[in-house]
């Protein structure tokens, strides 16, 4: 009797602890389930979020698209200064835009970021087509100063560059003085405000050359620019930058696009945001360079001395979210150049 009373106790207690078991298993499986249901809801939800955000940045964006080319269409037929007025804010609007689809990249697509780059791209390019168009530089009449002819057709080959009076440009018909520089060779250039004051400044095909520009110049154009140094004094809205190679660049300005350039160092103060296509070896590093009147410079620029977002630099060639651009790099400040 007591074997068996022994048994009874031991059955039942080993049938207690099994029914806790699969009592333990249920509300396992069950909280599982829970758990899975509330992970597809929060899945549907973002999913819904995150097209809900796709879907104002696609009307956003397509409607600001839309408002630059109109834009960019009103300068057919437009005077010059309504032409160059119009390119700058559609140049800022786009610039907007770029920042717009930045802030978006999160939650975009690749296929939405393709294609919103490229209309980008394309809205930048009319713009140029329209500023070649209609601000050719072939407009200009090339009148040069006697003095300054002699000192630039031949120029001292030496291991100190000499100062030269370059060529002065001058608009027909001569309501508006610009300033050229070009095909020149070892020559060092100086001027100072009174000589480039809200001038259109074209650099073009130097070599080998120290250019000083102290002042504030309207607009800065550099093309074919090889091995030279150039410090330009605050420019009140773009630089424009294409085929400069091994050079070395000191530029304040509102607004900054390069193409074509490769192992150059830039040294930038920028309002807004750089803008590389087609580059490599493109260094950046703060503008810390100082000439007697470059305060004065800054207030008549118009310029914020306090902003200067000079690493912040789009690619349009690199659109790998999260991935840093290998054509462009901040410079080491033990690399920097300090003596200008």
């Amino acid at each position: 009797m007591e074997a068996m009373a022994e048994h009874s106790q031991e059955t039942g207690v080993t049938g207690e602890s099994g029914a806790d078991k699969i009592q333990e298993r249920l509300q396992r499986r069950h909280q599982a389930r829970a758990e899975d249901a509330e992970r597809k809801k929060e899945a549907q939800a973002s999913q819904s979020v995150a097209e809900e955000k796709s879907g104002y940045f696609s009307s956003t964006f397509n409607a600001e698209r839309a408002s630059i080319e109109d834009l960019l269409s009103s300068c057919s037929g437009a005077d010059r200064a309504v032409v160059t007025q119009t390119l700058e804010e559609a140049t800022v609007k786009t610039l907007q835009l770029q920042k717009f689809l930045n802030d978006s990249m999160l939650f975009l697509t690749q296929y939405e970021l393709r294609r919103a780059q490229d209309s980008l791209k394309k809205l930048f390019t009319s713009s140029a087509d329209i500023r070649e168009e209609a601000l050719p530089k072939k407009k200009f009449a090339f009148r040069a100063r006697s003095k300054a002819t002699d000192k630039v057709s031949a120029p001292p080959v030496t291991d100190t560059p000499t100062v030269t009076d370059s060529t002065k440009v001058d608009v027909a018909p001569a309501e508006s003085v610009q300033c050229c520089f070009s095909n020149m060779d070892n020559v060092c250039v100086i001027k100072t405000a009174e000589e480039i004051h809200k001038q259109d400044v074209l650099l073009t095909h130097l070599t080998n050359c120290k250019v000083r520009l102290f002042g504030s110049p309207s607009t800065l154009h550099m093309t074919h620019i090889d091995n030279c140094e150039i410090l330009c004094g605050p420019v009140s809205s773009s630089v424009f930058i294409d085929h400069c190679r091994n050079s070395t660049l000191a530029i304040p300005c509102q607004q900054l696009r390069t193409h074509n350039t490769t192992d150059t160092q830039v040294y930038l103060h920028i309002t807004s945001r750089a803008i590389v296509e087609d580059c490599r070896g493109v260094g950046f590093a703060p503008f810390t360079c100082s000439y007697p009147t470059l305060d004065e410079d800054f207030i008549v620029s118009g310029l914020d001395r306090h902003r200067n977002n000079w690493s912040q630099v789009d690619d349009f060639n690199w659109l790998a979210v999260g991935t840093p651009s290998p054509n462009w790099a901040v410079i080491p400040e033990a690399d920097r150049k300090t003596n200008w």
